[in-house]
């Protein structure tokens, strides 16, 4: 039977109160609004991050100058650096509002982690966040190199959430080339633009991720006439040439079944892969930390064990 988390599940009947009454007085989202909603949750529920070596510079070679902050934990076990896409429907989020995630990420790892900026919809529309995400995995030996950074020229592709369809994104279309990714991590991901599964009808509406609100984020993503299920990487052709894959889905989370399938697909095309399944998480529980601590700490220990495990 399923059973949501107690404390989220008190949580929410106040945020889905006051969406009721934003909604009964006429409030539209703006992007700035869903920029600021993302920022204001993961400051309330997020402590600062473990103390380490961060500095931020650009990511050239490519048409536009990606800007990243990159983490250097204490102690660094050799192995592929992370390359970390923030969540936030392609809408929202940045390295600064990921800032206490990426430094857990990074201690928990105990590997470089390379944060990006990516450009953001709707005044960057597809394929801009992924162009720059390519942008950085083609380009980022030299930079790191020029901070004295250790690596391996191999990479571990990291996202949650529309980060993680810009990692499975990018990954699909790397796999007919000879490519450095050594691992993919997707978090609670967003994999199918038609948005065709059946928990974004069950997990759709009162638990924060509404099925609008991601309708809403992907009409302002796309903006031409793409085709948006040949943008999906659900739907993507899946050859032995992916990456060894974890992926994280939550239960009542409108995108789980998006992870699960893409999990399957992998599994048929003889891709290692694993997952990390939260039964009583919603959407988005990396923000509301001091929420659900537990689950948190669990997710970090593990994805630290699969990272520390590639070579």
């Amino acid at each position: 039977m399923r059973q949501l988390d107690p404390k989220l599940a008190e949580w929410l009947a106040g945020v889905n109160a006051q969406v009721a009454q934003l909604k009964a007085a006429g409030f539209e989202a703006t992007p700035i609004s869903a920029r600021e909603s993302l920022a204001n949750l993961t400051r309330t529920f997020v402590e600062p991050g473990p103390e380490m070596a961060v500095c931020e510079t650009l990511v050239c070679g490519g048409q536009y100058r990606v800007p990243v902050r990159i983490y250097s934990p204490r102690d660094i076990e050799p192995g592929p650096v992370i390359i970390y896409s923030h969540g936030g429907g392609h809408m929202a989020g940045s390295v600064t509002v990921y800032d206490p995630i990426c430094r857990r990420i990074a201690e928990s790892c105990q590997r470089p982690l390379v944060s990006l900026d990516y450009r953001l919809a709707p005044e960057n529309p597809y394929p801009a966040g992924l162009q720059d995400l390519l942008s950085v995995v083609n380009n980022l030996g030299p930079t790191l190199e020029k901070k004295s950074i250790p690596h391996n020229n191999r990479w571990i592709l990291m996202g949650d959430s529309g980060g993680g369809a810009l990692c499975a994104s990018a990954s699909r279309l790397l796999q007919h080339q000879c490519h450095n990714i050594a691992a993919q991590v997707l978090i609670y991901p967003s994999l199918d633009y038609t948005m065709q599964t059946p928990s974004i009808d069950e997990n759709g509406s009162g638990y924060l991720l509404e099925k609008e609100k991601i309708a809403w984020y992907f009409d302002n993503y796309f903006q031409g006439a793409e085709n948006r299920r040949d943008a999906s990487p659900l739907h993507g052709e899946f050859t032995g040439n992916l990456p060894k894959t974890l992926v994280i889905t939550a239960e009542f989370c409108p995108l789980r079944d998006e992870g699960d399938q893409y999990l399957e697909k992998l599994q048929k095309a003889g891709i290692t892969c694993e997952s990390l399944h939260f039964d009583d998480m919603i959407h988005a529980f990396l923000n509301l930390e001091s929420l659900v601590p537990e689950a948190c700490e669990t997710f970090y220990r593990n994805v630290g064990e699969f990272v520390r495990g590639i070579e």
